[in-house]
């Protein structure tokens, strides 16, 4: 089956094809299908897709009824993302071939699967035991469709009138939703379902919750008006709905996904219209007290709603149509496991429920570490428009002044984080971080970075935030040293380490990925020596400022590891950045070549370090790349990963109580590449994992290499700073767009 879209907004959704397991076309206008369609064989194998029941589906239903072509409905998943939003893409959505969910007028996918013969508990990929580890994960982690709302708090509930009443939750929605037009409700069924609740429970709280883009004056509501009293409460802002759910007895609602998720959490519901999970003998339904179904024609003063039942099948009675009881577990494995498809955030293949769950705690995590605003001090627009989506997981929480005198104008509290590159620190931000509880955080580059280098601007997919100091200044302890210090690391931390190292040791992966791949021509030249490589760095990077005190340059390194082996084999690679004129830290080719058998320029660092029977080095992360394919290193400096018993330090000792820990080699991966940088996906817009982003640069690298492109990224002076200066350009015009 392949589809076919009017929409280019989905057409352009990552990974879609993924999810829908067939390819997706974006065609413009009816005269380009006549084209196309027409001059094909009348045996169709594709069909239109659209969003649910909207407006914009129109014109495709339109041309599918007309030539008896099939019309295949989509729809955000029931666990859709963490923010809400066209920008953010979804990890998962549905797909119908019958109808949509939310209409309850005419049969759907997933109404007809549950009012099957099929034993929804039990599929192909899951068991009943997964449904209720599933739901179990769900609840206890407070997911819900979009998941960026605040926990609740449910002591808004300890005012001395409404102590220790029952309460009754009212949910509001916004008006003209879809799923109340479609769900046999209008705007009377609101008050009517308000009115009962409190004639139910005359002695309970009744909560009522009015939908937070009505509260922002985005949407109208239909219980805005409702004021609080001694037996109402009004909550009017965003919260977490399962919290919520969990500190209430009792769910009314029209058609909200709450009155489902209520179900979840374990909490009576009543219904007041026709949500997809009304009518199978889970909720108190009373929509029939209010509507005559025998009559089931859909009635609506939209003009879109209007025409679009022109193109639908008849309405018929839900009632007659759902005849089956189900429990909620049922309803849970049907909707969620069947009729939802989800993406595997790590592969980005399709995936499963628990792979989008795992994703959503990930955002969850990262938004309590970093819960207030994230404030830039002295970044350059270029870094801006670069590391704005990585600060934080909702952008307009980050904010880039110039210096520290800009940043207290914000008035920073002690839930804000105040953040600068490097070792640096702007003038002044520390005294302001003193003064207003505010933490203090540099900024840099994590040990998997891109596919390309960071001097050319590309754009990093893994950053660390240090509290405590950073991770390449010895003289003071780190966030990471204090991972590797006091951190147990468990057997899941070692399995995925061990993972992890496998992973890049396989594929080559280092920190820019850009160098050719290739078995070096020098090794036929060095058997029967000991082959030292020796990688050179950026002799004014803080590494080896902070980091080294005998051994701090390039020459000094060579000679030390001469030194070290009379006899031995040595190979120099200068510094990608160094080659690319981006750094300094040139060493002249004849007093390298004193020193030096061999200066390669050609093959990667990882290509090398396979090569080589050590590797010397002052701090450069050649080093820990090294340890990670099992090769000895020397170590002339104190980098993160000396000190720990895998290395062999000619540099100076750690202060007393410093680094006092023996570790194994994989808890050291599992401390600087799973428990210390966080990881981008650029695609999805999304916090993600060290085991996704090695995918998604492999990936890169490797579509790169198949269109020639990877060299461009090498080589080309002129070429990578037009390429340099196209980056700024966009990096100044999107910073100039969100002024």
């Amino acid at each position: 089956m392949a589809y076919y879209t009017r929409i280019r907004n989905i057409a352009s959704i990552p990974f879609i094809e993924k999810l829908l397991g067939a390819k997706v076309t974006f065609r413009t206008s009816l005269s380009d299908e006549n084209r196309f369609f027409y001059g094909q064989s009348k045996a169709f194998d594709h069909a239109f897709i659209g969003w649910g029941l909207r407006p914009t589906t129109i014109k495709a239903r339109q041309f599918a009824l007309k030539n008896n072509l099939p019309f295949v409905a989509l729809e955000d998943g029931f666990l859709r993302s963490f923010r809400s939003g066209q920008s953010v893409p979804p990890l998962s959505i549905v797909v119908d071939e019958s109808g949509i969910y939310y209409d309850c007028h005419r049969p759907n996918d997933l109404e007809s699967l549950i009012n099957s013969d099929v034993d929804v508990l039990h599929g192909g990929t899951y068991s009943s035991a997964d449904v209720v580890r599933a739901r179990v994960f769900l609840v206890s982690n407070h997911l819900s469709k979009y998941n960026h709302a605040p926990d609740f708090d449910a002591s808004v509930f300890d005012k001395p009138q409404w102590h220790e009443r029952k309460r009754v939750l009212v949910i509001d929605q916004t008006a003209g939703d879809m799923s109340i037009v479609y769900g046999g409700a209008d705007d009377a069924r609101f008050a009517a379902m308000l009115a009962a609740a409190r004639a139910d429970f005359p002695d309970a709280l009744i909560v009522v919750k009015t939908h937070p883009e009505v509260s922002g004056g985005v949407k109208r509501g239909y219980l805005t008006e409702v004021t609080e009293d001694e037996r109402t409460c009004v909550l009017r802002d965003s919260v977490n709905p399962i919290q919520l759910l969990q500190a209430v007895d009792v769910v009314y609602v029209v058609t909200s996904t709450m009155g489902f998720e209520a179900l979840l959490v374990g909490k009576p519901v009543v219904t007041f219209g026709v949500p997809w999970y009304a009518g199978w003998g889970c909720t108190d339904d009373r929509a029939a007290l209010y509507q005559d179904f025998s009559n089931p024609k859909l009635t609506s003063d939209n003009p879109s709603v209007q025409r679009m039942q022109a193109l639908l099948p008849a309405p018929t009675d839900w009632r007659t149509r759902r005849t089956r009881t189900r429990t909620v577990d049922e309803l849970f494995a049907a909707a969620y496991f069947r009729y939802a498809r989800y993406l595997n955030p790590v592969t980005h293949e399709r995936g499963t429920i628990f792979d989008v769950m795992d994703s959503l705690v990930l955002q969850k995590n990262m938004v309590k570490r970093f819960s207030g605003r994230m404030i830039a001090v002295g970044f350059r627009r270029w870094k801006a428009a670069n590391l704005r989506p990585m600060l934080s997981a909702f952008p307009d929480k980050v904010l880039f002044v110039k210096s520290a005198e800009h940043a207290q104008k914000l008035n920073p509290t002690s839930s804000d984080c105040l953040v600068h590159w490097g070792k640096k620190v702007p003038q002044n931000l520390t005294e302001l971080a003193c003064a207003s509880g505010a933490r203090l955080l540099c900024m840099e580059d994590g040990f998997v970075r891109s596919v390309g280098l960071g001097s050319d601007l590309i754009r990093p997919h893994s950053l660390v935030l240090d509290e405590r100091g950073i991770y390449f200044d010895p003289t003071s302890p780190s966030d990471l040293e204090h991972i590797l210090n006091h951190d147990v690391f468990d057997e899941s931390d070692i399995r995925r380490a061990q993972a992890v190292r496998a992973f890049i040791v396989e594929h080559n992966i280092s920190k820019y990925n850009i160098d050719v791949l290739q078995t070096p021509d020098w090794v036929a030249q060095s058997q029967g020596k000991v082959v030292v490589f020796v990688p050179g760095q950026v002799e004014d990077d803080a590494s080896i400022q902070f980091g080294c005190t005998t051994v701090k340059t390039n020459l000094d390194l060579l000679k030390s590891a001469r030194a070290a082996h009379p006899n031995g084999f040595i190979v120099y690679k200068p510094h990608p950045d160094v080659m690319a004129k981006n750094r300094i830290g040139a060493l002249a080719l004849d007093c390298a070549r004193q020193f030096a058998d061999v200066i390669e320029v050609r093959t990667s660092v990882v290509s090398c370090i396979h090569a080589c029977d050590e590797v010397h080095t002052m701090t450069s992360l050649t080093g820990f790349d090294a340890l990670l394919r099992g090769k000895k290193v020397v170590v002339y400096g104190r980098p993160f990963y000396s000190g720990w018993g895998l290395t062999e330090d000619k540099g100076e000792v750690f202060p007393a109580g410093r680094r006092v820990r023996a570790l194994s080699l994989d808890e050291l991966v599992a401390g600087a590449l799973l428990h210390y940088p966080l990881y981008y996906d650029w695609d999805l817009k999304c916090y993600t994992t060290c085991e996704a982003t090695l995918h998604h640069l492999l990936q890169r690298r490797s579509d790169l290499m198949s269109r020639g492109g990877l060299d461009k990224l090498r080589v080309g002076f002129v070429r990578r700073q037009l390429r340099k200066g196209v980056i700024l350009a966009k990096a100044f015009w999107s910073e100039w767009r969100r002024q």
